[in-house]
């Protein structure tokens, strides 16, 4: 999926205005779950998105940090500014569109490795440990 597909589906489900909004709100969701999964998860990841979203992937180091959904929320609304709503409403637009960006056993092998919680957020039921 190319950098303008991708942003173009974030847009269209989170509803935002444009192009510049959707990107905003990308960088934000990922720069989260690259502090969620392994610097080696985020690595692997960030090969299967888009050049110029893939930056936003980059990790500091080698573990994960350990939270929930609510934590995770909490973190994007805290780089956006957003409400908590916002926030699930904005993760949910981009990590269903990481879903359909990225082959199937990549999405398998990172949403194995987050708790359940985290299926809506993918649009995917009943996945994670």
């Amino acid at each position: 999926m190319r950098d303008h597909e991708f942003l173009a589906r974030v847009r269209e489900r989170g509803g935002y205005a444009d192009q510049d909004e959707a990107r905003r709100v990308t960088v934000a969701v990922l720069q989260v779950l690259a502090e969620r999964v392994t610097a080696g998860e985020a690595k692997d990841l960030a090969a299967e998105l888009p050049g110029s979203l893939a930056g936003a992937l980059a990790p500091g180091r080698g573990s994960a940090d350990r939270f929930g959904v609510e934590e995770f929320c909490r973190r994007v609304s805290g780089r956006l500014g957003d409400g908590s709503r916002a926030a699930e409403r904005d993760a949910g637009a981009v990590l269903s569109t990481v879903a359909d960006a990225v082959p199937p056993g990549e999405l398998d092998h990172l949403t194995g490795r987050l708790p359940s919680g985290y299926a809506a957020l993918f649009g995917r039921a009943g996945l994670g440990a």
